[in-house]
């Protein structure tokens, strides 16, 4: 037979356990030689009053016996007081029986809203709070086990206890997740669902049972579950009168009442309804990966189907809701991003760089006179814009992001980022394509230092099943990959990844469990945990501007890629370039497998003819750019209402002493319309040239169009009849 359970050394928070089942698992710990803290607030059953006195009694209890135990009277509402006085008394915390509770009976229609409050605040909200207060000391030493007190109500239901069922099923689903959070940091947390003859018992058992269902028949179980040796984590155990029973939840196998291309109807659900809740070979699922699992099987179950497409007049299913005109155009918040030289560093690192190379010093060293921003850092921003769930809260946006892949990435800058700062980022749902699979979502991120845009990312992300809700295949909005040419590359990089470059690279902000954690990697289908796709980025565009632009960073204009396959850190990373003017063709392969991470990609690089000299003005000198600044500021206000009016994108390419020397883009064509310095990106409907003095003289009106243009001072390409819609825009949204 094993050693006596002795919890010598350790100390244990018993909270409510001036009588009942508190007292007897407080009495039951001291006595194997764990210290003690009875936590009482001693007030009633229906949470009125205070005293002392409860706990007292069993400190006095445990004292006379030669145990070790203090009293405490807080309420649980005050969690860190609670434990702070364990940590005073005893230095710290390894055990928590969440025990306190109240009672409110009421049947449901008239139960006030204070009896619900008061039921929650105590029972719920109060283990949330000692939990919480415990947590990070228990991380910490590595050690903690942690109950919570559910109840046969809040897993059956019982008449008269809304209140009391809910708060109690509620500390199951918090104590299943401390489970899953705390198992790396040897934490369990288990639920017990006693039946006990107690004060709040005595409400729902009658005189006699209360006496023969004693305390001491729980709290053995209670002790075995706290103890080193036991390592169940996320149970749920019914306990009482010497009884002890496991419960875990059981689904049945189910039924598909979905077919490829056709309408789910209830009707449809009706005739499986036998087959829906038959439990003959029911499975038992542990976690929630289990259930991620199945939906995934059934996904590709349907889309394996061989069926005819949709009958005319019938509508594609859809495990999404997603109504496209009330979502494209939309804004996400704006979002704040700010930043100190440490980001930029461990951006670098993570994408690869290494001090091995002198010239990546000036990435990695802030003391470096050339201190400066990898030009892909411009995408951490526009990430983190997108993924604090700002998106679930869009009307006619309803889809499942466990569901979703990032597809391509687009990135153009106007400016090299400065090293440290604030900027804010404003993301706009660009379009969603139907794909039939699943469905494509184009997201428009500008990234702003205070005024001045810096950069515009361009996310287009799949959401595997939720396509076939009648939307358009194709958009204009996109930004497009380009195939590589069919020659043999002008230049190979080869540069290997470490086992730890996805533990690096998530620092920069991408949290995502896929990329770290073995069971997270596995749901997806993954041998291993993968490597992001915005690294892998990072790799091949750091490439092409090494070997193409000697790692200057103004030279760096705008990159397209595609991820095609998933890289595994550790694997090595082959960058095959090709140059065609400022426009280098690139694609990245896995140099063990040969497969394609990347393809139909590309990077510009800034014309040398746009590149500025000492000889030729700078933009800031030009006095078309305050009209376009004023102008971009006004048309942000408005833009939705004349981007449905115009619907045009219209180029400006401004001289000055007969040299280019800027250009300006008003594109009131895409998202909710826009100005910004740079050329179009995309196709211009319209592109002006004109010299910076005879612009403003437009503007001014001492010059007119058809005369300007008649005699050479604008120039008009492309579709010169929208150029009369922009009389109105200059009247009312170009005047200084």
């Amino acid at each position: 037979m094993s050693s006596p359970l002795r919890f010598d050394g350790r100390v244990v928070l018993v909270t409510g356990a001036g009588g009942g089942l508190g007292r007897a698992y407080a009495l039951a710990f001291a006595e194997r030689g764990a210290c003690v803290v009875v936590n009482d607030l001693g007030g009633d059953i229906k949470g009125h009053g205070k005293s002392s006195s409860a706990a007292d009694r069993v400190v006095q209890e445990i004292r006379a016996k030669g145990g070790k135990a203090v009293a405490n009277y807080d309420s649980v509402e005050a969690g860190e007081k609670l434990v702070q006085a364990t940590l005073d008394a005893f230095g710290k915390i390894d055990i928590l029986i969440n025990n306190a509770g109240i009672l409110r009976d009421r049947s449901f229609a008239r139960i006030s809203d204070e009896d619900w409050d008061i039921i929650h605040k105590v029972h719920l909200r109060g283990s949330f709070l000692v939990t919480r207060a415990a947590w990070n000391h228990m991380k910490n030493q590595k050690f903690g086990r942690i109950i919570m007190t559910s109840s046969a109500a809040g897993i059956y239901g019982n008449f008269g206890q809304a209140n009391y069922s809910a708060a109690k099923l509620g500390l199951l689903g918090l104590a299943n997740t401390l489970a899953v959070e705390g198992k790396k940091y040897n934490i369990h947390c288990n639920t017990i669902a006693p039946t006990a003859g107690s004060r709040l018992t005595q409400t729902v058992m009658p005189p006699d049972m209360v006496d023969a269902f004693k305390p001491e028949y729980v709290a053995p179980l209670v002790l075995w579950l706290c103890h080193e040796r036991c390592q169940e984590n996320s149970g749920l155990f019914e306990v009482g009168a010497g009884w002890i029973g496991k419960l875990r939840w059981e689904r049945s196998l189910g039924a598909v009442v979905r077919q490829k291309n056709h309408l789910m109807t209830p009707e449809a659900v009706e005739h499986n309804w036998e087959k829906i809740c038959n439990f003959d070979n029911a499975q038992s699922p542990q976690e929630i990966g289990e259930s991620l699992v199945m939906l995934n099987a059934v996904l590709n179950q349907i889309e394996s189907q061989d069926v005819s497409p949709n009958p005319v007049g019938h509508s594609a299913p859809t495990s999404s809701s997603v109504n496209p005109a009330k979502c494209i155009g939309q804004k996400l918040p704006e979002f704040a991003y700010e930043y100190t030289h440490l980001q930029p560093i461990l951006y670098a690192l993570g994408v690869g760089m290494s001090t091995k190379d002198p010239d990546n010093l000036k990435f990695l060293f802030e003391g470096s006179e050339e201190f400066c921003c990898l030009p892909t850092f411009a995408v951490i921003p526009a990430q983190a814009s997108m993924i604090d769930g700002s998106m679930l809260s869009i009307p006619g946006f309803n889809f499942d992001f466990t569901r979703a892949l990032h597809g391509e990435q687009y990135l153009e800058l106007y400016k090299p980022f400065p090293t440290s700062g604030k900027l804010t980022s404003q993301t706009t749902i660009a379009d969603i394509l139907d794909k039939g699979s699943g469905a494509l979502i184009l997201l428009d991120v500008h990234t702003y230092h205070g005024k001045d845009l810096l950069c515009y990312n361009q996310f287009s992300v799949f959401v595997v099943g939720a396509g076939g809700f009648g939307g358009k295949r194709s958009s204009e909005k996109a930004k497009v990959t380009v195939e590589a040419p069919k020659r043999p590359p002008d230049a190979v990089i080869t540069d290997a990844t470490t086992v730890d470059q996805a533990a690096l690279y998530r620092l920069s902000g991408d949290w995502n469990p896929l990329h770290i954690d073995p069971g997270f990697a596995a749901l997806g289908g993954f041998q291993k945990p993968i490597l992001h796709g915005l690294c892998t980025l990072g790799f091949a565009a750091r490439h092409v501007l090494k070997h193409f632009a000697n790692n200057d960073v103004t030279k760096f204009k705008t990159v397209k890629i595609r991820f095609a396959k998933p890289v595994f850190p550790g694997q090595t990373l082959q960058t095959e370039m090709w140059k065609e003017g400022n426009r280098i063709h690139i694609q990245t392969k896995v140099k063990e497998t040969g497969n394609f991470a990347i393809v139909g990609a590309y990077v510009d690089l800034v014309s040398s003819s746009m590149q500025p000299s000492a000889k030729e003005p700078k933009a800031t000198e030009l006095q078309s750019d305050l009209i376009f600044q004023e102008m971009g500021r006004r048309i942000k206000e408005v833009g939705n209402e004349l981007v449905k009016k115009i619907n045009a994108v219209f180029q400006w390419n401004i001289n000055k002493d007969n040299k280019p020397t800027v250009q300006w883009t008003i594109d009131l064509k895409n998202g909710s319309g826009e100005v910004y310095q740079g050329p179009a990106r995309g196709k211009a409907d319209t592109i002006f040239t004109v010299s910076d003095e005879d612009f403003m003289n437009l503007i001014l009106g001492k010059i007119n169009p058809q005369k300007a243009f008649i005699t050479g001072k604008l120039k008009v390409k492309g579709n010169i009849m929208l150029s009369q819609k922009l009389g109105t825009i200059f009247q009312q949204y170009a005047k200084l």
